[in-house]
């Protein structure tokens, strides 16, 4: 499977679970929220996804060899339900939930060889990816 197919199915995936039981934002790249370096000093926003009320980014350290995820609202204000989950595919999810005035995370996975999912939520929308970053 080429990796443009890969994308799209992953794409397709989230798609599918978040509908399962959350609103699901159409991503618009005029609307991202900017990766701020929640994750720490040598964290590169690698990929993200945008939803109604901000961005979920995943970032990642070479130095480290870690991904990681943060929810980032497009402005900071009054506290709201917000998440930011990653998993190496296929296993358990690392999560930071609650309420949160400007981001949730950051979660981090260290997945030599291996690919990450990550997810995000602010306020009852979400958006993210699977099977993606596979170093």
């Amino acid at each position: 499977m080429n990796k443009r197919i890969k994308q799209i199915t992953a794409r397709v995936g989230v798609i599918a679970a978040l509908t399962a039981g959350a609103a699901v934002a159409v991503p618009t790249a005029a609307n991202a929220a900017s990766y701020d370096g929640a994750c720490g000093s040598g964290y590169v926003g690698i990929r993200h996804m945008d939803m109604t009320g901000g961005t979920v980014w995943l970032a990642y350290s070479s130095a480290t060899g870690e991904n990681c995820v943060v929810t980032v609202r497009n402005s900071p204000g009054a506290a709201e339900p917000m998440t930011a989950s990653i998993r190496i595919s296929g296993g358990s999810w690392l999560e930071d939930s609650g309420n949160f005035t400007t981001y949730a995370g950051p979660k981090y996975v260290y997945a030599p060889g291996q690919c990450v999912d990550y997810t995000g939520s602010i306020n009852g929308y979400s958006n993210g990816e699977f099977g993606v970053a596979c170093r």
